[in-house]
């Protein structure tokens, strides 16, 4: 039996989803165990290419067994949306092979009203939320006052708890936001509608997790953003509303004392970001359409331009230590074969002074980034799949990064494909 967990070590969107794709293969079950429809997946195999907000990577393979853990929060109208687009490509969704833990929480449409109601408030404050209900959800799951997916298995109790976290809801939705209130009844036939839908799934994960554990099966824990995004240690406020740590897995899929014994950090060749916040080794005007427009950068989950500039070795090394990576997947190393000149941030200057490590988050906004420029290679290494056959510049800056943020990296990636991977 192994758990190994894949996580992102920067802002995210750094090619998870075709990790979690590419190593299935060797994993029985699949979980998600935090997070929500506010990021993506992009995965690209035999069957198209699919942006997965909330479904686990693995869906793809039909021997593998797909969870959503108790850590996850759940749109019941986009995560059906999602599970028929997929059917509608021949993938095959099931009780057997998806199911959903029965203290997720659920994302009702309020949700989604209030972050955006927030981040009107907020103006040029804004957080840059995905307005995807994730921050509204999650701090009502730490008042106590969300529903449970198991909950769609008793009807008659959900709508009494429903009815007294609305009467709680539209105070605030009335009064401070001065917006329509929700009715009982609007609410309930939305469960009706889209809750009917995926109750199916619903089941207690955590037994079943327990269980696949004693027959010796192996699990995947896939995580969502990247570690400068968790909650507890990213670049705060503008993070994610939970623990994208691989620490948490354990937590979020419902196995709290089971331990991860891999943790396969995916980070880029370079850096991209999506969203508001601090993005000290940011590029603007041509320097970033072209690096945005080879690499293909826009936001799976939202369409938007991502932000995007160099590697930062102090942004990279301080997510992989967070993750406590054992292993480093180096994605779209591809991309910067346009570059004649391929810089590296390898310190910060705040204050006229220098540092390497990540500063403090109210720092940030006065770190200057300090480059040094590698030798690029200027040559499609697309077709590539043994690490000595890539050009020599290629090679050094492979491992140039590996040095600097302390870490193997195991795993290159010349393509978006499943195949066009280089593994050391």
């Amino acid at each position: 039996m192994s758990n190994c967990a894949i996580v992102g070590i920067n802002w995210g969107d750094e090619g998870k989803g075709r990790m979690v794709d590419l190593i299935t293969q060797q994993y029985d079950v699949v979980v998600r165990y935090q997070g929500g429809n506010n990021a993506g997946h992009t995965v690209i195999n035999d069957h198209g290419k699919f942006a997965l907000n909330l479904l686990p990577s693995g869906i793809f393979r039909p021997e593998v067994v797909n969870v959503l853990g108790n850590g996850v929060v759940i749109d019941c109208q986009h995560l059906c949306k999602e599970i028929a687009n997929l059917r509608q490509a021949g993938i095959s969704i099931t009780p057997d092979n998806f199911k959903i833990s029965d203290r997720a929480t659920l994302v009702f449409p309020y949700h989604r009203d209030l972050d955006a109601l927030e981040e009107a408030r907020l103006k040029d404050r804004a957080y840059g939320s995905t307005k995807r209900g994730i921050a509204p959800v999650y701090s009502d799951k730490y008042q106590k006052k969300t529903i449970q997916a198991g909950e769609l298995l008793y009807p008659q109790y959900l709508r009494g708890r429903l009815a007294g976290i609305l009467e709680w809801k539209n105070l605030t939705i009335e009064n401070v936001y001065h917006a329509k209130p929700y009715s009982l009844e609007d609410m309930m036939a939305w469960l009706e509608e889209y809750g009917g839908q995926i109750a199916p799934f619903v089941c207690d994960t955590g037994a079943f997790l327990r269980q696949a554990q004693s027959q010796g099966k192996d699990i995947l824990f896939e995580a969502q953003l990247g570690a400068l995004r968790d909650l507890d240690f990213g670049i705060w406020p503008y993070t994610s509303s939970s623990n994208n740590i691989a620490a948490y897995a354990p937590v979020g899929a419902g196995i709290p004392g089971s331990p991860v014994d891999q943790v396969i950090g995916v980070v880029k060749a370079y850096s991209s970001c999506v969203g508001e916040g601090p993005f000290t080794c940011e590029w603007f005007g041509p320097e970033a359409d072209a690096l945005r427009e080879a690499g293909g950068e826009y936001g799976a989950a939202t369409g938007r331009p991502r932000r995007v500039g160099p590697l930062g070795l102090g942004a990279t090394r301080y997510g992989a230590t967070l993750q406590g990576a054992t292993n480093v997947a180096f994605t779209k190393l591809d991309v910067l074969s346009y570059m004649e000149k391929i810089p590296v941030c390898t310190h910060y200057e705040i204050d006229g002074k220098q540092t390497q490590d990540f500063p403090f988050p109210a720092l940030l906004d006065r770190a200057k980034p300090v480059y040094t420029d590698l030798p690029g290679w200027k040559c499609d290494i697309s077709g590539v799949r043994r690490f000595e056959d890539l050009p020599q510049a290629a090679q050094d800056y492979v491992l140039y990064v590996e040095r600097a943020i302390g870490c193997h990296i195991g795993y290159v990636s010349v393509g978006a494909e499943r195949d066009a991977i280089i593994l050391r």
